[in-house]
C-alpha cells in the first residue's frame, strides 16, 4: 500500500510540474504578445478551486480532471467580448504572434528539461566507469577485438564518461552499420576498435542491446547473497558469501552473467567453480526448468550481489561546471528530442514495436521507481518525460499544439486562415488519432501489469 501511495505521489508531482510549466509557456508569451488571459487552469472539466489575480483578474484554477491543462484567452470565435478587449483578442493577433503563443508550451517543456539536466550535471550524476568484461564468443564485441579490462573512453569521437554514457551513445547510433570505439587497455595504451551494429534487429535495440553486442560491464566476481531452501542452488551446496568464479569454465563477471548462463540451460547440469573462505572448489548445479513469457528457462533460485570492492572501483561521478552543465544539458535535450522523433518514425513505419507506447499506468510506475532510487534519478526522469511531452505536442496532429502550428503554416502561405470546415474535420481526425493512441497506451500498460 505504501509503495502504491509513493508511486501515486511521484506521478502527481510529475504531472503537476510538467503541465504547469507547459501552460506557463503559453501564458507568459500570450501576455508578452498583449493577449488578455481569462483563465489559467491545471486540469480540465469542473473548476474545484480558483483565485483571481492581476490587473486583468486572470482566474488561476485547479480543475477536476488532472490529465492536462489550458490557458483560456479572449477570443472572438468563442463568443461576444467587450469592445475594449477586442485589440487584445487572440484571433486578432498576427499569425506570427499566434504561432509563438502556441509553440511556447512545448518549448517550455524542452527548456524545463535543459534546466533539470543542468541541475543534475551540477550536482554530479553517479555511474560506473565503462570497464568491459570478456565479451561473449561470436559477438560483435569479440569480433572487434575487445578484451577484459578495456575501458571505453569515446564513441565516434564523442567522450564516454560512464557506462550510462556508453549505452546512450550506442543507442543514438542505432541505424548505423558500425561505430568507432576508443578504448584504454589495462596497461594504459589507447587503441581504436570498430564495433559492428549491423547484426542487431529492431527487437534487440528495444531490449538489452549491449548484451546482444557482447558488451558487459565488469562488475567483478558475483557473490551469493542468499539461496532458496530446497531449490537447485541450495541443493548444490551454495551458501551466502560464496563467490562464483566460473560456470562450465566461462568466467563470471557480474550477476547477469550467472543469470544468462543458468537461464539458457534449463534441466542441464552445470559446473560451478566457487571460492569460499579462501579456497576454491567445484559443485554440480542443475537449473530448474520454468516457463517464463512462453519459453522455458533455467532457474537456480538464488539472489546475487556485486562485490563491494569492485563496485567502489567502478564508481564515478560525472559533474560539470555551470556553463558546461548548461551546454551539455542543451545538447542532451536536443539529442533526446531527435531520438524521440526517430523512434516515433520507426513505430509509424513498423520497424519498432507499438509496445514502446506507454500510458499513465507505466508513467506512474516509473515515476515511483525513480523517486525511490533518489532525487537525481527522479529529476532525470522528469527531464525525460518533459522532453516526450514537448516533442509529442509539436507533432502535426489536430488538437495538439503542433496541429495549430500546421494550420498557421498553411495560413502563412495561403494568406488567410483555414476554413471552419477544415478546422472541424481536423478536430475529428485529431480526436480519433488521440483516442486510438490513448487506447493503445492503456492496453500496453495493462499488458505489462498483467
Amino acid at each position: 500500500m505504501i509503495d502504491v501511495l509513493q508511486k501515486l505521489l511521484a506521478f502527481a508531482v510529475t504531472l503537476g510540474l510538467l503541465i504547469t510549466f507547459h501552460e506557463l509557456g503559453h501564458y507568459f508569451v500570450a501576455r508578452l504578445a498583449g493577449v488578455k488571459v481569462l483563465r489559467f487552469s491545471i486540469g480540465f472539466g469542473r473548476v474545484v478551486w480558483s483565485r483571481r489575480v492581476g490587473p486583468d483578474a486572470t482566474e488561476w484554477a485547479i480543475s477536476a480532471v488532472p490529465l492536462g491543462g489550458y490557458v483560456k484567452m479572449v477570443d472572438e470565435r468563442e463568443g461576444e467580448i467587450e469592445p475594449g478587449d477586442r485589440p487584445r483578442a487572440f484571433n486578432r493577433q498576427s499569425v506570427w504572434k499566434r504561432s509563438a503563443i502556441v509553440a511556447a508550451g512545448p518549448l517550455a517543456n524542452l527548456l524545463l528539461a535543459v534546466l533539470l539536466f543542468a541541475g543534475t550535471y551540477l550536482a554530479g550524476v553517479p555511474g560506473q566507469r565503462a570497464v568491459l568484461a570478456a565479451p561473449s564468443e561470436a559477438s560483435a564485441a569479440a569480433a572487434a577485438g575487445l578484451v577484459t579490462g578495456d575501458v571505453v573512453t569515446a564513441v565516434d569521437g564523442s567522450p564516454v564518461r560512464s557506462w550510462q554514457d556508453l549505452r546512450w551513445q550506442l543507442l543514438h547510433a542505432s541505424g548505423s552499420d558500425a561505430v568507432k570505439l576508443t578504448v584504454e587497455r589495462p596497461g594504459g595504451a589507447r587503441t581504436e576498435r570498430t564495433l559492428s551494429l549491423a547484426a542487431l534487429n529492431a527487437g534487440e535495440w528495444e531490449g538489452n542491446f549491449l548484451g546482444a553486442l557482447g558488451l558487459k560491464l565488469d562488475l567483478g566476481v558475483p557473490l551469493v547473497r542468499d539461496v532458496v531452501p530446497g531449490k537447485p542452488a541450495a541443493v548444490a551446496g551454495l551458501k551466502a558469501g560464496d563467490a562464483i568464479l566460473s560456470i562450465d569454465g566461462e568466467p563470471m563477471r557480474s550477476p547477469s552473467d550467472v543469470a544468462t548462463v543458468t537461464n539458457a540451460h534449463p534441466g542441464e547440469g552445470l559446473r560451478f567453480k566457487l571460492r569460499r573462505d579462501g579456497g576454491e572448489f567445484e559443485v554440480a548445479l542443475t537449473p530448474e526448468p520454468t516457463e517464463q513469457n512462453g519459453r522455458k528457462v533455467g532457474i537456480a533460485a538464488m539472489r546475487l550481489a556485486v562485490d563491494p570492492a569492485a563496485a567502489a572501483d567502478l564508481a564515478v561521478t560525472v559533474r560539470y561546471a555551470p556553463a558546461e552543465a548548461l551546454t551539455q544539458a542543451a545538447v542532451r535535450t536536443w539529442e533526446l528530442s531527435v531520438f524521440t522523433v526517430k523512434m516515433l518514425g520507426r513505430i509509424v513505419i513498423g520497424s519498432a514495436s507499438l509496445k514502446n507506447i506507454s500510458g499513465p499506468l507505466t508513467m506512474a510506475d516509473y515515476a515511483g521507481q525513480s523517486a525511490q532510487a533518489g532525487v537525481l534519478t527522479f529529476v532525470g526522469y522528469l527531464a525525460l518525460i518533459s522532453i516526450s511531452l514537448g516533442v509529442l505536442n509539436l507533432l502535426p496532429v489536430p488538437l495538439l499544439d503542433g496541429g495549430h502550428l500546421l494550420y498557421y503554416l498553411v495560413e502563412i502561405f495561403k494568406g488567410s486562415p483555414v476554413s471552419d470546415r477544415v478546422l472541424e474535420v481536423g478536430q475529428r481526425i485529431g480526436m480519433a488519432v488521440l483516442a486510438m493512441l490513448m487506447a493503445l497506451a492503456l492496453f500496453n500498460d495493462l499488458s505489462r501489469l498483467l
